[in-house]
């Protein structure tokens, strides 16, 4: 058990009025107790009441082989689960229940409590785990630092003649002899007019002389996420690749500055929207600027023109602006993690960004 997390979450729930909670998200409960449960279609479910009572409904499928620092309350298959965590639930009237829980489960405990008032919870859940702790840091320094090692190895790669699923499969064993087993999220290994397709599917496409390369990757590093991205060029580098390649780091590079605490979210997106657009490539920009990282690559709290929320010291998230120019088979994306400190942010990858030419 993290009990440095319970007790965030706990003055979290009293800050909100919320006496208590009911959490299913499996990452929420591996961050709370350290234990991984997959679910499936049965019930999970970790009750936490303000007064730090602790329980968690569990499959007899899933035996426990440590200590678990919450009461277990223990199910089969022939028997109502939901009805067994009832017992436990205190009389408050109103209950947090997080967005994951199926449907199935939340109108059966209706039933039982029909008086109740159940509000979305996930939001405390997710302002606690935005906000990283000394050892979760430490980690996504860790998994960082092997990303960018593979990084590397990869680049030079591009001009070896394999096609990008090739590519991606040549990634992935460099991962595999970093000791990272499992990549974070299916890799984008994209040549050339693939490039200038933001979240393109890989496919057989070969590079060419004169192709960006856009490269994102990232992997699982005890059990936290990585990500990165850095575009190189086949050969040589067209001016006009040039000119987008350098607006794009420049974006990159504004909106690293603009993270930092007290600042909004949005101000990070409008630090590097706002060059792009004033460059005259707005609409080329499609997506937002970053998301937040850490157990999960993707987390929530992005980086977006609509996320008002303040930054705060221990967030992690990306930065990682581009521009796609489809009919041209030009695109360039360049993305870092920062880690936000007392006075600005820690960049977390240290791979060059300065324009890269890969020769044979």
């Amino acid at each position: 058990m993290h009990k440095n997390r319970i007790d965030r979450l706990i003055k979290k729930m009293k800050e909100n009025n919320l006496a208590h909670l009911i959490i299913s998200d499996p990452y929420a409960i591996f961050y709370l107790l350290d234990i991984k449960i997959e679910p499936g279609e049965r019930a999970l479910a970790l009750y936490l009441h303000k007064d730090g009572d602790l329980k968690l409904l569990i499959n007899e499928l899933f035996p426990q082989d440590k200590d678990i620092a919450a009461d277990l309350i223990w199910y089969n298959d022939v028997e109502d689960g939901i009805e067994k965590l009832s017992k436990y639930i205190k009389e408050d009237e109103v209950i947090g229940i997080d967005k994951f829980w199926p449907a199935k489960f939340l109108l059966r405990l209706q039933e039982i409590f029909p008086d109740k008032k159940y509000i979305n919870g996930s939001d405390i859940v997710d302002a606690v785990r935005r906000v990283k702790d000394e050892e979760e840091k430490n980690l996504m320094r860790e998994s960082s630092a092997i990303n960018d090692a593979v990084m590397e190895e990869i680049i030079p790669w591009v001009i070896k003649g394999l096609n990008e699923k090739e590519l991606s499969a040549k990634l992935k064993e460099i991962y595999k002899a970093h000791g990272v087993e499992e990549v974070s999220f299916e890799p984008i290994t994209a040549y050339g007019r693939s490039a200038a397709d933001p979240h393109h599917s890989t496919d057989d496409t070969c590079g060419k002389l004169g192709n960006c390369v856009v490269l994102d990757i990232g992997g699982m590093y005890k059990n936290y996420a990585s990500d990165m991205t850095r575009t190189v060029f086949i050969g040589e580098a067209s001016e006009r690749a040039r000119e987008i390649y350098e607006i794009v780091k420049e974006a990159n590079l504004r909106g690293i500055a603009a993270a930092k605490p007290g600042n909004k979210m949005s101000d990070v997106d409008k630090a590097a929207r706002s060059y792009i657009e004033e460059k005259g490539y707005g609409k080329y920009f499609t997506h937002r600027t970053g998301h937040s990282i850490g157990l999960e690559c993707h987390e929530a709290g992005d980086v977006s023109s609509v996320n008002d929320s303040e930054i705060e010291v221990g967030q992690i998230f990306s930065v990682e602006p581009g521009i796609y120019l489809l009919d041209e088979g030009i695109g360039v994306r360049i993305e870092d993690l920062v880690l936000i400190t007392e006075d600005g942010c820690e960049v977390l990858n240290k791979v060059s960004k300065d324009l890269k030419i890969v020769q044979a």
